[in-house]
């Protein structure tokens, strides 16, 4: 029962951080690479422990990614607007990270409700 309350709690949180994300873009930015769904299985909790830690890795890699690009946006900007462009992005990276630090907290509870 704890397995399943823990991978749904990992699923649920990646979900709202996928919309989360999303919601917050401008219309101008690219969207992500869509997160293959997750489907509860059969398979044992060490394997959606693992899961969960590798989707906490693509989060911290995605997060860097969209870091970069948005700092690349800003260059063209000058005075004012570029200050606030880049606070804009790095705010957005820190709320990412927290994110990331979350989904490790989740695979961490996960890995650990396994025994």
């Amino acid at each position: 029962m704890k397995k399943i309350i823990a991978i749904a709690a990992a699923a649920l949180c990646l979900g709202t951080t996928a919309f989360a994300q999303t919601a917050a873009r401008p219309a101008s930015a690219p969207a992500p690479m869509a997160a293959p769904a997750t489907t509860p299985s059969t398979s044992t909790a060490p394997s959606a422990a693992a899961d969960a830690k590798a989707d906490a890795k693509a989060m911290k890699k995605q997060a860097d990614g969209d870091y970069k690009a948005a700092k690349a946006k800003c260059k063209p900007l000058k005075g004012k607007e570029e200050t606030a462009c880049k606070k804009d992005a790095k705010a957005a990276h820190e709320k990412a990270m927290a994110d990331v630090k979350r989904a490790e907290a989740d695979a961490k509870a996960a890995k650990k409700a396994k025994s």
